[in-house]
């Protein structure tokens, strides 16, 4: 891992990020795609004039959106010059010339909120403590207003959201939950999920989803199970239960990538970083 601000080295920066995930086939690069890592990649790199790699504390699946993503980019310390305009760093935010200009270059459904150094020790994705989500539905019966069409799923039918939100407290704590995510080879399903909770307003209906990470359509699964009871399909207890499956249930689809936002990932003071990235790298069991 390259050095934060090593002299002749590089220099690590944290950016804060949001995008409308509509037209990006998710986060991470792919070859022929538009991502939104690929399209943020492409940009710092004609500022910097070097090839760059990003790296963010979520990989948002295609269509998912974000207002709190965090990512870093380490630039070469030689190339940092280049975020400075002509006459040279700025008082104050030094990277406020930077922004601008990446506002100028990106397009309009993805924006960089921020750009500051980042502490010694800082990771975007493995210093992180916890990701926090939010998933919207309407039941209203005309649909969705059209200013929130694009970030709020459209849901036909009735839902109980109390017995949305029995069924979610059941499931909150440290658990293996391989019932709620698409298989990958080698990785753990184990998570500690720290809220998962439930509100209406109106014909609005919104979950608050936080842990400490997720895996693969972990969020959006979750909320598919617990749709089966809001429509009265399962009783509250029937999730707890998917806790003992060992592989993806396939009683339950995964709710629409259209109302899910990554709102923001938490991280611990300074001098605490680099002691969260080997936890967070340590393999967990039950």
């Amino acid at each position: 891992m390259p050095a934060i601000d090593s002299g002749g080295g590089h220099v690590r920066l944290r950016l804060d990020i949001a995008y409308d995930g509509t037209d990006f086939a998710g986060w991470a690069t792919q070859a022929g795609q538009r991502t939104v890592a690929g399209v943020l990649e492409e940009a710092l790199s004609t500022v910097f004039r070097t090839a760059l790699q990003l790296r963010g504390a979520g990989r948002t699946d295609t269509g998912v959106h974000a207002t709190g993503q965090v990512a870093h980019v380490d630039v070469p310390a030689d190339a940092l010059v280049h975020a400075y305009p002509r006459t040279g760093r700025p008082a104050g935010h030094e990277f406020l010339p930077l922004v601008r200009r990446l506002a100028r270059f990106l397009p309009t459904d993805v924006r960089v909120l921020d750009i500051r150094r980042a502490a010694p020790g800082f990771d975007a994705r493995f210093s992180a403590l916890r990701r926090h989500y939010i998933y919207r539905l309407s039941v209203a019966p005309y649909g969705v207003m059209p200013q929130l069409a694009r970030y709020v799923t459209v849901w036909p039918r009735p839902l109980d959201v109390d017995a949305m939100a029995a069924a979610s407290a059941q499931l909150v704590g440290l658990h293996d939950f391989a019932a709620f995510c698409r298989h990958r080879e080698g990785a753990t399903t184990i998570r500690d999920l720290q809220r998962f909770d439930w509100s209406r307003h109106g014909d609005l209906i919104t979950a608050n989803v936080s842990a400490d990470a997720f895996c693969w359509q972990m969020v959006r699964s979750l909320v598919g199970a617990v749709l089966k009871v809001g429509e009265g399909r399962r009783d509250p207890q029937w999730c707890a239960a998917l806790l003992t499956a060992t592989r993806r249930s396939s009683d339950f689809a995964a709710a629409p990538a259209q109302g899910l936002t990554l709102a923001g990932v938490d991280y611990p003071p300074d001098d605490q970083l680099a002691a969260r990235i080997a936890i967070t790298r340590d393999r967990r069991e039950l």
